[in-house]
């Protein structure tokens, strides 16, 4: 585990199950002396919340990384392939370089620049994975928004590119547009 471990990263990601967008990932160092408090899971915190977090996160950390993969990376790695290159990328990009990283899920990518363990439910149990959760989350949905603006009439900024009726019916409508990923057509995933 970590112990010992003087910089310890939490990694997580955000957008392995819409189909369009990409997968977003965070590795982050907090620092002991300046953990924001009501840190949990994204997906249990308000939109307001995630992003005034975020923004406490980003000032108060020692090290902040993200990386992202495209929908053609997806296509071409499949989404855990893909997912698990992007991890590596954010964690060989973040200074300062951690000791030890703790990453949520299942897998721990291979090749990492430092020991890892994967933590199951770590963006529930872990103060750092749950960091890293708000601040891909925040950035994902910061760049479908914008992605709404560039491919209007897909609805990108309200479903963020998740499989809803609304984003089946525009894409039924209008196509696929650049971002959609072209191995999740049936809309479940690769």
């Amino acid at each position: 585990m970590a112990d010992g471990a003087l910089l310890v990263a939490g990694v997580d990601e955000v957008g392995r199950g819409p189909l369009a967008g990409p997968v977003a990932v965070a590795a982050i160092i907090l620092d002991p002396a300046h953990v924001p408090e009501g840190l949990d899971d994204s997906k249990a915190l308000s939109e307001a919340r995630r992003e005034s977090l975020s923004k406490v996160i980003l000032e108060s950390a020692l090290g902040v990384s993200l990386a992202l993969a495209s929908a053609a990376e997806i296509d071409a790695f499949n989404i855990r392939g893909a997912t698990l290159r992007a991890m590596r990328r954010a964690l060989a990009a973040l200074a300062p370089r951690p000791d030890f990283a703790l990453i949520d899920g299942r897998d721990a990518p291979d090749g990492l620049i430092c020991p890892a363990q994967s933590l199951i439910g770590g963006d529930g149990r872990s103060q750092s994975i749950a960091a890293a959760s708000i601040v891909a989350k925040v950035l994902r949905d910061q760049l479908m928004r914008e992605a709404d603006r560039h491919w209007p009439g897909y609805g990108f900024a309200v479903h963020k590119g998740y499989p809803t009726a609304a984003h089946r019916a525009a894409i039924g409508r209008l196509g696929l547009s650049p971002l959609h990923r072209r191995s999740f057509r049936s809309g479940g995933g690769a």
